[in-house]
């Protein structure tokens, strides 16, 4: 679900992996119109490594 978001709605994405002062500054990118694609695939990106940030806590957890 995430990744669709970060695809549709690139800064939305930061927040919601709490990463806030990342989603201003894609916003600020979003805006413009050549900048959508840029951030679109760097909340992507970013939203990946969360993911793969938490399957490695919870390994070390577990």
């Amino acid at each position: 679900m995430r990744l669709l978001i970060a695809l549709l709605l690139p800064w939305f994405a930061f927040f919601t992996i709490g990463r806030p002062i990342s989603g201003i500054v894609c916003l600020i990118l979003h805006l413009t119109v050549i900048g959508w694609v840029p951030a679109a695939i760097w909340a992507a990106y970013a939203v990946s490594q969360y993911h793969t940030d938490q399957k490695i806590q919870r390994a070390l957890r577990g």
